[in-house]
């Protein structure tokens, strides 16, 4: 069997007293998406953080195929291009369009030449349906479009795992399938995925593994059937009855 592309071993977070997540293993193949879900408080946001190393973990490791991201002298710019990142907030640049905050990243990050950077940023905002949309800045577009955009940005580091931190929360409810939709496509392309959501639709369809976290620890993991018709846990069982009810089985874009 190849190795995961991702490892963690035993990594743990803490503010003061407060303990986030304590001693999680987690393994993340090539190819494969994984949906994060859980109260809130439980480390979920965290725990992607601190793999794309906006936030640093306490203890234990990260492994980045074979290198150990979380050793000292990392360089973390370039792990954060070939970890890519889509938040809850969209964090675009409102003085620049579309076209201009996904080619930013290729010229200053990356040293493309504008020429080649926007040829790139053009690509991506075709793959994420927006090209029609490049001249236009982030106040002339929908959530759904801006979040679009964030994916592109993301994408045109051409990143070997995609983290997404519940990145339809902020959207209006039409507009959540036009990004899920994004989603279930770089899915199917092969894109590794790990995506924190209440989006049970999208778990059930799209995810290869759902993992579910409490008090800062992972309960339970296992395929969509197994995770929704025979969980091993009761709390688990409860958790995602109890997050339908609230959200729904289907995703907002269907009838």
């Amino acid at each position: 069997m190849p190795e995961p592309i991702l490892r963690i071993r035993k990594l743990t977070k803490k503010y003061g007293d407060n303990v986030i997540f304590h001693d999680l293993d987690l393994d993340v193949n090539e190819g494969d998406t994984i949906v994060i879900i859980g109260p809130s408080g439980t480390g979920k946001s965290t725990l992607l953080r601190c793999i794309n190393l906006l936030t640093r973990s306490d203890s234990g490791q990260i492994w980045f195929g074979d290198k150990e991201i979380t050793a000292k002298g990392t360089n973390e710019d370039r792990v954060r291009q070939q970890i890519g990142m889509v938040f809850q907030n969209f964090l675009l640049f409102n003085h620049l369009s579309a076209l201009e905050n996904v080619k930013l990243g290729l010229i200053k990050v990356k040293h493309l030449s504008k020429a080649a950077a926007e040829a790139k940023a053009m690509e991506e905002l075709e793959r994420v349906g927006l090209a029609d949309w490049a001249g236009h800045y982030p106040g002339q577009l929908s959530g759904g479009q801006q979040q679009r955009v964030a994916i592109a940005r993301a994408l045109a580091m051409d990143p070997r795992i995609m983290l997404f931190d519940e990145p339809t929360s902020a959207l209006d409810p039409e507009l959540i399938g036009e990004v899920l939709e994004v989603m279930r496509s770089l899915a199917l392309d092969g894109m590794t995925m790990m995506v924190v959501t209440h989006e049970m639709g999208f778990a059930r369809e799209v995810a290869d593994r759902i993992v579910f976290m409490e008090k800062g620890s992972i309960v339970e993991e296992g395929s969509p059937i197994e995770m929704f018709n025979r969980p091993k846990f009761e709390r688990t069982r409860e958790f995602l009855w109890k997050i339908t009810e609230l959200y729904g089985a289907k995703d907002h874009d269907e009838t």
